[in-house]
């Protein structure tokens, strides 16, 4: 859609009185008076249609926003603009807007003889509530319609739950959700297979790979509604993303905190609101930004004031005081909330690749890279290479391709999200890293699934007994959930290495991945971009070693061969559980790793952040394989600039 909308400024006045004039019967049409008031009222909010290249004003809706209720006061576009969708396009803004701002029921009142219009209302989901007589003039009448949005605890069959270490301190009654601990929620069937669930993490932690990461990484890969998410975790921890997620809403932090005395200042936001009724718009904008039950955001004041951090609570850091607030507040999160994603951004066409150029393997060789640029630049993208120490200018782009090894727990998970938060397009994008660098999560979900991998436990710390060894049949396979590129993955022959090798796995993560050993001469490794095949590659394991990567290794070259085939030559067997696979993780570019043996393919992992280097995974589409990537970097960025480019924010 090739349709923007902002906010209407005094310069509108004219085309909106145009657009009364043409849209509107003499008896419903505002008065020029009433729509420069309506332009500058904080009741209401008016908002100009545009088309995006030619900025030329296709129409326009007028919305009152009432405590509860949205009320849709005119909605209109020019004749000779309609039949074009764009009618549908605001009444989905509409609905938006009201689902971010918690409103109950969406109004409108409409002519009572344009069938045609109450019929599309109607078919937008709009129920006729009452005719309402001589509402435009004597003899005119109108129908009221409503539309009513769901309350979430009425959905079929969503229960909620509330994970938390010790039960006995939730000391809440008569909430809409179910109290466990975290031991029941890893264990048990019943959450472990069970997709209608809304997952609230209320642990004691949510530091890297303890058991309150764990429980929001499994929820994800449960298909569970889970808060906070691992996404959230990790964006408290790094201010360069608070502070670009909520530079939109910087006029709300400094309105609300203008009558504040000092430079610091800090508020506790308890399901999205707070006991201080002054900040109650600033709190849902910010639990917007940052879907979390209970966190404190801390303000500084320079010349203005500004987020200087946030950290999620604990109920044991609650204070006593508030402990009425948020248990009322809870009673009415549980019984009544609703989601929502963010939209993005627009920016001009320019590609940032990520490099690291002190990387010992990264995942593109000069040559590959050089191939990137020159392709892109072919096809009209400006392509500059970018380091970390470049994170400030990643607004200047409107793509970002990651070319490094990426984790979670460094600069190029940062660098990702703060790049998504900015409105780029981002190929490896933060959820794709989130998703991949844990083999805890990707277990959970392909076993969900029903894709076949290699036999595989997971064992916790505090729940692990040597004793659950003995009816294991060796070698085994034991993993760091985060690791990558065979670092941090032990082969034991027998019990007491085993041992040995999960006391020193688990001083790094609170949970460890167990997998039957599977032999195999190679791995496939089928690359995967935008769900369709890109590549295929036979691994061959290093000589001597189980692996294809042997970091204990004197030669020079610790990885084994490579073979690379048309896709038509692979086994479709093969190809077919890759993108299956693959699909449960997104719609990027990825490295799908099998292993087949006999007539079964098995899922070994997926990853994020494929190696593509010249003469290896290009040798059979040649420049090819570069053209593929570039033109889904342009497909995704012509995407999103005809997404909605919607100003969000009451007034």
């Amino acid at each position: 859609m090739n349709l923007i909308l902002r906010k209407a400024s005094d310069r509108d006045l004219d085309f909106l009185d145009q657009l009364e004039q043409v849209a509107f019967s003499e008896a419903q049409q505002s008065s020029r008076r009433n729509i420069k008031k309506g332009i500058n009222s904080d009741f209401q909010e008016i908002l100009i249609a545009e088309q995006k290249h030619k900025k030329t004003p296709v129409g326009a809706i007028v919305l009152f926003k009432y405590s509860h209720t949205l009320r849709i006061y005119s909605i209109a576009i020019l004749p000779e603009f309609q039949e074009k969708g764009y009618g549908a396009f605001l009444m989905d803004y509409i609905l938006d807007f009201a689902i971010k701002s918690q409103m109950d029921v969406i109004s409108l009142e409409a002519d009572a003889n344009n069938t045609k219009l109450i019929a599309w209302y109607e078919n937008k989901g709009f129920v006729t509530k009452e005719q309402k007589e001589d509402y435009y003039g004597v003899g005119l009448h109108a129908v009221k319609m409503e539309y009513h949005i769901e309350d979430s605890s009425s959905e079929k069959g969503i229960k909620n739950i509330i994970v938390i270490n010790k039960p006995h301190n939730w000391p809440f009654p008569d909430v809409n959700a179910k109290v466990i601990t975290v031991k029941d929620y890893i264990n048990q069937p019943e959450y472990q297979n069970n997709s209608d669930l809304r997952v609230f993490n209320l642990c004691s932690s949510y530091k890297y790979q303890s058991y309150g990461y764990y429980v929001s990484l499994l929820a994800s890969a449960r298909g569970q509604r889970v808060m906070p998410s691992t996404t959230t975790i990790r964006d408290f921890r790094i201010l360069n993303v608070i502070q670009t997620a909520t530079y939109d809403i910087e006029e709300y932090i400094n309105k609300a905190l203008r009558k504040i005395d000092g430079s610091t200042y800090s508020l506790n936001v308890y399901f999205g609101q707070t006991k201080n009724k002054e900040f109650k718009k600033l709190c849902l904008k910010l639990y917007q930004l940052f879907e979390s039950p209970l966190f404190k955001v801390v303000f500084v004041k320079h010349e203005k004031w500004l987020i200087k951090d946030i950290q999620v609570l604990t109920l044991a850091k609650l204070p006593a005081d508030d402990l009425e607030n948020v248990y009322e507040f809870a009673r009415r999160h549980f019984n009544k909330k609703r989601y929502s994603i963010p939209k993005l951004k627009n920016y001009k066409y320019d590609l940032a690749i990520l490099t690291n150029p002190n990387e010992a393997t990264p995942p593109s060789c000069p040559e590959a890279l050089r191939k990137f640029k020159d392709i892109a630049n072919k096809k009209g993208l400006f392509v500059e290479f970018i380091t970390k120490s470049d994170t400030d200018r990643i607004n200047e782009f409107d793509a970002l391709f990651i070319r490094e090894t990426t984790n979670v727990n460094d600069h190029t998970y940062e660098i990702s999200r703060m790049a998504y938060a900015e409105g780029l397009v981002v190929m490896d994008d933060p959820w794709s890293i989130l998703k991949c660098s844990n083999k805890i999560y990707q277990n959970e979900t392909f076993r969900r699934h029903r894709i076949l991998t290699p036999k595989t436990l997971v064992f916790t710390k505090n729940l692990f007994d040597n004793s659950m060894l003995d009816k294991l049949t060796f070698p085994l396979v034991l993993k760091q959930p985060d690791s990558a590129f065979s670092l941090g993955v032990t082969k034991v022959e027998n019990k007491e290495e085993a041992v040995s090798a999960l006391k020193s796995l688990f001083k790094k993560s609170d949970m460890v991945v167990c997998q039957q050993f599977l032999y195999s001469e190679f791995d496939w490794r089928i690359g995967v971009l935008d769900n369709k095949p890109l590549f295929a590659c036979k691994y061959y394991m290093t000589k001597g070693h189980w692996q294809i990567y042997n970091w204990q290794s004197d030669e020079q070259d610790q990885s084994g061969d490579s073979e690379t085939l048309n896709i038509a030559d692979v086994p479709d067997k093969v190809i077919q559980t890759a993108l299956k696979a693959s699909a449960l993780i997104g719609d990027g570019l990825y490295g799908v790793d099998l292993k087949m043996v006999g007539d079964k393919v098995y899922v070994v992992e997926v990853n994020d952040n494929p190696n593509i280097d010249a003469g290896i995974e290009d040798l059979i589409l040649k420049d090819g394989l570069y053209e593929k990537v570039i033109d889904s970097f342009i497909n995704r960025i012509e995407v999103a600039k005809n997404i909605q480019n919607i100003e969000f924010g009451g007034k």
